[in-house]
């Protein structure tokens, strides 16, 4: 995705955890929005984890805040380990399970972890490959006008 365009609608999941089918318009308009692309054969995403998680608590009243599983393998696409590993990594946002590769295609996601910033407009306004956490509260910061 390129900087200022608008998030894709989130349909094509396999299934969600941890919520009910959200769509776009659930998830913008009062907050910024951070997507977390990540999987369960990425050892730097579970590494990561407990530093979304510190995000996403840190900013719950002010950021939602949805993880999509992409994965990496079919060895990936087993539902039950997602679960479990999610489960063991104390995920608790709503997870778009994407086992084929809907939302990775609208987002152009080729690597994980990724991360997506969107404004309270729906607008793309900073995404990145890494895991530095510094940047991403610095992204969110300027949205929120912190």
């Amino acid at each position: 995705m390129k900087l200022r365009e608008p998030l894709p609608e989130l349909t094509g999941a396999t299934t969600w955890l941890n919520s009910y089918a959200l769509n776009r318009q659930e998830l913008i308009g009062e907050k910024p929005l951070l997507v977390h692309f990540w999987s369960i054969s990425c050892h730097l995403c579970k590494k990561a984890m407990p530093h979304v998680n510190e995000l996403k608590d840190a900013y719950q009243d002010h950021l939602n805040v949805i993880a999509v599983h992409m994965p990496l393998s079919k060895q990936d696409m087993n539902i039950e380990e997602i679960t479990r590993i999610a489960h063991a990594h104390h995920m608790t946002q709503p997870i778009f399970i994407d086992n084929d590769s809907y939302l990775s295609t609208q987002f152009r996601t080729r690597f994980v972890p990724t991360y997506y910033v969107f404004d309270r407009n729906g607008e793309l306004r900073h995404y990145q490959t890494d895991g530095k956490m510094s940047t991403i509260i610095n992204r969110i910061n300027r949205i929120l006008d912190k």
